[in-house]
């Protein structure tokens, strides 16, 4: 039912790719920071399934510019299957949103998770490290996060080098896969499956730092 309503009403519309990023750093030392305005779900309104793609539809007829309400669109239409529609709708909204406007990073942040849950590594492998070139981001988030999408896409050996800063910034926590579930309870268990296959890796041979 959901993809026949996001279907019926915005077939038709070209879907934009995602937004080129610059190139990732080197990893830093350490990441300590928390990041809670980044790391969470962009909820416009509260109902979920075809009740929330209703209600968000008439808010956005209401007003087209609306940011948050079509980047919980866009969630919905790339978690029903729909991705080149997903896409279209968060380049909408991110086309609204300034880089200085604290929405503007959780998008980021939501859009790379959509692109990797449907098979884009690469592509959101460019949209997290948007938000680590646009301020030198040291957010807990970040190494495993890269880590697990650079492995996806084939680039192992950097995959190991952002997994080994996790490891410098809390090596009682990072060393042992066991502790995934604990320390990413949102990530679904085939992806702490492969970031365990790149803890593997860095348990095989752990890269110095600098």
């Amino acid at each position: 039912m959901l993809n026949r309503i996001l279907f019926l009403l915005f077939a038709g519309l070209a879907a934009a790719g995602p937004t080129a990023a610059q190139s990732l750093p080197k990893p830093a030392e350490f990441y300590f920071d928390a990041d809670p305005t980044t790391t969470r779900p962009v909820v416009a309104v509260k109902e979920t399934g075809d009740a929330a793609v209703q209600k968000l539809l008439r808010l956005i007829e209401r007003d087209p510019r609306a940011k948050a309400e079509h980047a919980q669109l866009a969630h919905l239409a790339m978690d029903g299957g729909r991705a080149d529609l997903g896409k279209e709708l968060y380049g909408r909204a991110l086309g609204r949103i300034a880089s200085t406007d604290a929405l503007w990073r959780a998008v980021v942040w939501n859009f790379g998770w959509d692109l990797y849950r449907t098979g884009d590594a690469a592509a959101a492998v460019g949209q997290w490290q948007q938000l680590v070139a646009s301020r030198r981001s040291n957010a807990s988030w970040v190494p495993p996060t890269l880590a697990l999408a650079l492995w996806t896409a084939g680039r192992q050996d950097e995959a190991v080098q952002w997994y080994a800063a996790a490891v410098r910034t809390e090596p009682q926590l990072w060393r042992d896969p066991a502790n995934f579930p604990r320390l990413l309870p949102d990530w679904r268990d085939g992806e702490r499956a492969t970031l365990a296959e790149v803890q593997a890796a860095w348990a095989a041979n752990p890269p110095s730092w600098p």
